[in-house]
């Protein structure tokens, strides 16, 4: 059978081609918007200047202030030397020490005759003098006082260290570094607060101070400091220090400061 040929396909019409249309451009409307809420903020703030300008000024408050009522009668009278603190301070340190009790005797070889103790006086009490000047002259030492005597077999020497405490306050951190010092981790040392000292220390030790060639010594110290004064108390006996006579001579030196 012959084959039978396909009817040819009329051809499709060109479509028109369609005219491109132009890009719009990005941006433009906001940046119109931005422009305009600038020139509305500047416009604005130009509006309030104009406005602020045209007011008339504030009228500042009265510098002068209601007189205050005077209270009337007389007005307390001036502390007398033995009251004022300061003045009893700035006079004979001396005077300030505790008191010997009746029986005590002093010590065959005293530091000081007159109780003034000096910078030397001071420095060779420890283990490096040179040291300790230097130290004392950076903390403005001024002056110091000192008394010892004996109460049977008890050593008791008391000290009143006065320093200037005008750029530090040397006082106080003397009787800091006393305490560090004196303060041990052994748990039958007794250490007990000065009463009203606020930052005094009273140590007495339980076990001796033992040294080869020497007899073994026990010990009670006290340190605190009132105003630009620093007291220190030891206490040395060859038999355990009372701990009630070791607080009676602290709280009598504190209380002569007060």
């Amino acid at each position: 059978m012959a084959e039978t040929e396909e009817p040819e396909r009329a051809a499709e019409p060109e479509r028109a081609a369609e005219p491109e249309r132009p890009r719009r451009r990005r941006g433009r409307t906001t940046l119109l918007i931005a422009c305009a809420a600038v020139l509305g903020v500047v416009a604005g703030t130009c509006t309030g200047y104009v406005i602020q300008a045209g007011r008339a000024p504030d009228p500042l408050p009265p510098l002068n202030q209601p007189a205050m009522a005077q209270a009337g009668g007389k007005g307390p009278a001036p502390l007398s030397a033995a009251r004022d603190r300061q003045v009893r301070m700035d006079g004979d340190l001396r005077k300030l020490l505790l008191k010997r009790p009746k029986g005590a005797t002093s010590l065959p070889k005293a530091r000081t005759s007159d109780r003034w103790v000096s910078f030397i006086d001071i420095a060779e009490r420890y283990n490096r003098p040179q040291d300790a000047f230097t130290d004392l002259v950076d903390a403005q030492f001024r002056r110091a006082a000192i008394d010892q005597w004996r109460e049977g077999g008890t050593m008791v020497s008391v000290s009143l260290t006065q320093y200037r405490d005008e750029e530090i306050v040397a006082s106080a951190d003397a009787v800091v570094n006393h305490q560090s010092r004196a303060d041990d981790s052994d748990p039958t040392t007794y250490s007990r607060e000065i009463p009203g000292s606020g930052n005094g220390m009273l140590y007495v030790y339980a076990q001796p101070d033992r040294e080869p060639g020497y007899v073994p010594l026990y010990q009670a110290r006290a340190f605190a400091s009132r105003g630009d004064t620093m007291m220190e108390v030891y206490l040395v006996s060859p038999r355990p220090i009372d701990k009630k006579r070791a607080a009676q001579v602290a709280r009598q030196q504190w209380e002569r400061l007060g």
